[in-house]
């Protein structure tokens, strides 16, 4: 597997103090009827920027400050640039986000809002990618990724010592999976506390590229298609350095969502919990609903991934419920 350490989860953790929240752990009343067992929220839509990816993001451009480095670029779907534009603001850096035309116009705006600088290119993440590379030679940028990184998923590993030490004897814990550092650092905290814990990432059925390429062994290119879970879209990179092996490693089940079970998920969260909620975050929800996790042993944790969902989305989808 990767050189991750426990230790250096526990160091991101004291590195990002006082800049990243402790978000709380909440018993839904509502799934734990329906799954016969304790269902938690872990809620990550509680973050400054609305998402966990604030964690990973904070970790590494502190570690990138530390070493006298001002300029940052990265390519994103949306969170990960918010959350580096937040970041650099805080430590003073200056900081550039690429992001395809499939990005969701809210998620562009928050991120300029932050005042980094907004690069629009191609129509998927890996084309994104393609520029901040370019950058990266040209221009003299630290490229900070989204997610193949070890400072990334030390700081969204973070997440998971949260989960333990809130609920020691979880036993089954849900996340969503795309490039897989959220699923990767979350599972390596916890198994790291517990080595029976089931680890389970929950993904759509449009171009879920981390599904496909444990499917094939080795990463793959899949079309990036538009979808409810846009915050999942986007390649893990044919040269993956850590988080297809540490997935491979740590998962034990992937579940796969069609988009009618992906909007339940949404509407579930807004009518039942009072949560408004991206589809990246409800798929965990939704996976519930469908009776796809296995909840035989509990208590089982989701992983509620982030709150930037297109409002005018977000409203259709309630009403048309």
């Amino acid at each position: 597997m990767s050189s991750l350490t426990l230790a250096d989860v526990y160091a991101a953790r004291r590195r990002i103090e006082g800049r990243v929240t402790r978000t709380p752990l909440i018993e839904s009343a509502a799934l734990s009827r329906i799954a016969g067992t304790p269902v938690y929220l872990k809620l990550e839509t509680m973050q400054p920027t609305g998402s966990f990816k604030l964690r990973g993001a904070t970790n590494a451009l502190a570690i990138l400050a530390e070493r006298g480095i001002s300029k940052v670029v990265t390519a994103s779907t949306g969170n990960h640039g918010r959350a580096v534009a937040h970041a650099a603001r805080a430590l003073g850096m200056q900081a550039v986000v690429c992001m395809s035309a499939l990005v969701p116009q809210n998620k562009v705006d928050a991120v300029d809002a932050l005042g980094a600088r907004v690069v629009i290119v191609g129509k998927s993440q890996d084309e994104a990618q393609v520029e901040a590379l370019r950058l990266v030679r040209d221009e003299g940028f630290a490229f900070v990724p989204p997610f193949d990184d070890m400072n990334v998923i030390a700081g969204q590993a973070t997440i998971g010592l949260e989960i333990m030490e809130t609920l020691p004897d979880t036993a089954s814990i849900a996340v969503p999976l795309s490039g897989g550092g959220l699923f990767s650092g979350v599972a390596f905290a916890a198994k790291k506390i517990r080595d029976d814990i089931t680890m389970t990432g929950v993904t759509m059925e449009r171009g879920a590229a981390m599904h496909a390429s444990l499917a094939a062994g080795s990463p793959v290119l899949v079309d990036e298609i538009e979808t409810l879970a846009d915050s999942l879209g986007g390649g893990i990179g044919l040269d993956n350095q850590h988080t297809f092996a540490m997935t491979q490693t740590l998962i034990d089940n992937v579940v796969l969502l069609d988009e009618a079970s992906i909007a339940r998920g949404i509407v579930f969260a807004y009518c039942e919990e009072r949560l408004v909620m991206e589809g990246a975050a409800a798929v965990g929800i939704a996976a519930i609903l469908d009776g796809r996790i296995d909840v035989k042993r509990g208590p089982v944790v989701l992983v509620i991934s982030g709150s930037n969902i297109d409002m005018n989305l977000h409203r259709r989808l309630i009403r048309e419920a």
